[in-house]
């Protein structure tokens, strides 16, 4: 008589600690992946390329000629040419990083991609450090032309403010993230209805960050909401460097609590709203 075949061994119980690991912990390749996905498709695409820098170099060279216009007949800017030329650069750095975040993410409800990733061993989390990552290579290729065709068009040269530059970049980079987070989740929430929110919410926060302007001509009560974003103490340090060639140590300070504030609430936004998403089922309809 037969025998009946012996059933399989169980997995060994000292290896479910690895595995469980491997699936659950935060993997630095698995955020490799995504950003080389994200770069693939910008070096498959010269529009996109295009794109990115094309806006920050229109916008210098439209400010320079501003500038170039005004400083003769201006004091305030004859004493510091760059003034408007460096808020015009700073300016795109936040958008850019809040855009960056935003456009990245939008790539996977495009291509109804969303639901695919979550069911694969991807977290959240490593979704958005991949997102993060991504926007600072954004940034940089539209920052880095735009500066070096302010030298050569204009004579201005953004750089010489040193550190202080590297300190307001990160500063309002960071800022960035947050919005695009907070947008990037409210989209995962709603859906592509809600998709301009990603263009329009940056540019409200515009009048109240001091760009061209010192937040001092704003009406008193508004200056106290102003001064609740990093954006407005990373312009003002920057006049303060431009103009007095100083660096305003309470405005990094100030600008440096904000952002770990905003940065820490957009992220958890982003994780709320996708949770939200998930028990409601719009990972799998991102694109109703």
């Amino acid at each position: 008589m037969s025998r009946a075949p012996t059933p399989l061994a169980p997995t060994p119980l000292a290896a479910a600690p690895f595995r469980r690991r491997i699936v659950t912990g935060f993997s630095p390749g698995r955020v490799y992946a995504m950003c080389a996905r994200y770069t693939y498709l910008l070096l498959a695409s010269w529009p996109r390329l295009l794109d990115i820098a094309y806006w920050p170099t229109v916008q210098m060279i439209t400010w320079g000629f501003i500038t170039s216009f005004l400083a003769p007949q201006t004091g305030f800017l004859a004493q510091g040419f760059g003034v408007l030329l460096a808020g015009a650069l700073l300016w795109d750095v936040l958008f850019r990083g809040q855009i960056g975040v935003a456009l990245s993410f939008f790539e996977e409800m495009y291509a109804r991609n969303l639901g695919h990733l979550m069911v694969s061993p991807l977290k959240p989390t490593e979704l958005m450090a991949s997102l993060l990552i991504m926007s600072l290579v954004r940034t940089l290729i539209g920052l880095v032309p735009a500066s070096l065709l302010a030298i050569w068009f204009f004579g201005y040269s953004i750089y010489s403010m040193g550190f202080a530059l590297v300190a307001f970049f990160f500063g309002l980079i960071v800022m960035g993230w947050a919005i695009g987070l907070f947008v990037s989740g409210l989209v995962m929430r709603n859906g592509l209805g809600a998709e301009s929110l990603a263009w329009a919410l940056i540019f409200a926060l515009a009048p109240l960050s001091g760009v061209y302007y010192p937040i001092a001509v704003l009406p008193e009560w508004l200056r106290y909401v102003a001064w609740t974003l990093p954006s407005s103490h990373a312009f003002e340090g920057m006049r303060a460097a431009v103009l007095h060639h100083e660096l305003a140590w309470d405005h990094l300070a100030w600008m440096a609590v904000l952002d770990m504030v905003y940065l820490g609430l957009g992220g958890l936004a982003f994780l709320a709203f996708f949770r939200a998403a998930k028990v409601r089922g719009k990972i799998l309809q991102v694109g109703e």
